[in-house]
């Protein structure tokens, strides 16, 4: 199995994101995708800054961070 198609279980903070069911890594980005853009979390100036709510900051631990560095935090919080 390819293994951005194995299934992953979402843990501690990402759960309030993307929910607890398992899921294949590309779906969890799409998902965090979707709640960055839901929620307009970018920075208008440079859209590939992330700008963290709260939810976002216990993800990453920082105030905002890059679509390239999201990924390396994500991977903290799937088993």
């Amino acid at each position: 199995m390819d293994a951005l198609m194995k299934p992953l279980t979402p843990q501690g903070p990402l759960v309030a994101i993307v929910g607890g069911d398992p899921l294949p890594r590309g779906q969890v980005v799409a998902k965090m995708w979707d709640y960055i853009r839901k929620h307009d979390l970018q920075k208008p100036t440079d859209k590939r800054v992330i700008v963290a709510d709260a939810n976002l900051k216990l993800v990453f631990g920082k105030d905002e961070c890059t679509m390239f560095e999201m990924n390396k935090y994500i991977a903290l919080y799937l088993k």
